[in-house]
């Protein structure tokens, strides 16, 4: 089968940095396209997925947050065609009951379709050239290189004319954060809201909350960088974690009562307390963020009997074709300007983009191809 050349940045290691590497990329099948990357944004869920705290089989290309222009579809392809701009998204499987339903965000086979590192018949789509197989197919896509072979039902197309080196984040981090509120909470205007943990994730559900009309949206975090940046974006209030009580501070911001609506975006099962210790009677707390697989939390039972609910929200309850274009059309009108939290590197600084993702030093690293630093 007739292969394309391409630049990867694999993870071989548990923990271990990147390494760019010549590889192997199949050609389309029925249902594949391939994609020359644009910009791919890094996500929390690589750096877990690199650390081996979800399981993804090594090596692997990551990447779950490409955008680039379609080169070639598989026979099968309806939903774009060559030359095309698009945005990679998570796969789904399109025929289990969510799906049917148009909730891909739940699909029966998720797992399946973004974290087993190769297709349904269990090829891979990646090898080094030398026989030895690399892991791809990851959110449907791998996009940690300058090309990627993704799954139809992870393509979104997008309009041509706007700047495909920041739209990546849209296929999962932007998306997650601002779905959570418009698509999954729905504050109705007027209602109040507390974002606990405002990286990527937060910042888009604060900016979502302003556009839903959310009169108070409280921004909760431990980087003053962030907090200032949020009062910015929408947030009426801030709260500092580390200065303090976040649970105290914002009952008293909120006049006693609490807030209708709150939203995790850390993972920390502590946080996940205080989100829903804010709630109001009722009041709704939404999940996003990732812990580890035996994260547990303890909940007063009295809390959740007064009317208080929690939910967990995967990929903002999107639909990514027609949620991602609504996003760009609210970034064009100047709502969303989600621009403001990328940062671009060069894909042979892709080590360095995640280290200052993980420090705190960027909200949204962006990374775009570069034949520099390659492993051959």
């Amino acid at each position: 089968m007739e292969t394309q050349s391409i630049i990867a940045a694999v993870a071989r290691e548990k923990g271990a940095p990147l390494i760019l590497e010549h590889a192997k990329l199949d050609s389309p099948r029925e249902h594949e396209v391939l994609v020359r990357i644009a910009g791919t944004g890094i996500c929390h869920t690589d750096l877990i997925v690199r650390d081996q705290l979800a399981p993804f089989p090594l090596p692997a290309v990551l990447g779950h947050e490409g955008a680039g222009i379609v080169e070639r579809v598989g026979s099968g392809v309806m939903r774009v065609v060559p030359g095309d701009h698009v945005v990679l998204s998570f796969d789904s499987c399109g025929a289990c009951v969510n799906c049917r339903q148009g909730i891909p965000a739940y699909c029966q086979s998720f797992y399946s379709c973004n974290f087993r590192g190769c297709r349904s018949d269990g090829s891979s789509t990646l090898s080094n050239g030398q026989d030895e197989r690399i892991h791809g197919s990851f959110f449907g896509q791998s996009s940690f290189a300058n090309f990627a072979l993704a799954s139809e039902r992870s393509v979104v197309k997008i309009p041509r004319d706007v700047p495909l080196e920041i739209m990546g984040p849209l296929g999962c981090g932007i998306q997650t954060g601002a779905g959570a509120v418009l698509n999954a909470l729905k504050p109705p205007p007027g209602s109040t809201i507390a974002v606990f943990g405002v990286g990527a994730v937060g910042m888009s559900a604060v900016m979502a909350a302003r556009i839903a009309g959310c009169t108070q949206i409280i921004a909760v975090d431990r980087r003053s960088n962030r907090l200032d940046m949020a009062l910015t974006l929408g947030a009426t209030q801030i709260v500092n974690a580390v200065l303090q009580d976040p649970v105290a501070d914002v009952r008293r911001l909120s006049g006693g009562a609490g807030v209708n609506f709150s939203l995790e975006c850390t993972g920390v099962p502590a946080v996940l307390r205080s989100a829903f210790d804010v709630l109001a009677v009722p009041g709704c707390c939404g999940v996003v963020g990732a812990a580890p697989p035996d994260a547990e939390i303890a909940l007063n039972i009295i809390g959740i009997l007064c009317g208080r609910t929690i939910r967990g929200i995967i990929e903002g309850d999107s639909v990514p074709e027609v949620f991602i274009p609504h996003l760009i059309k609210l970034w064009r009108e100047g709502q969303f300007p989600f621009d403001k939290l990328i940062r671009h590197y060069a894909l042979d600084q892709i080590n360095e983009a995640i280290r200052d993702s993980e420090h705190g030093n960027v909200l949204k690293s962006v990374v775009v191809p570069s034949p520099v630093g390659i492993r051959v």
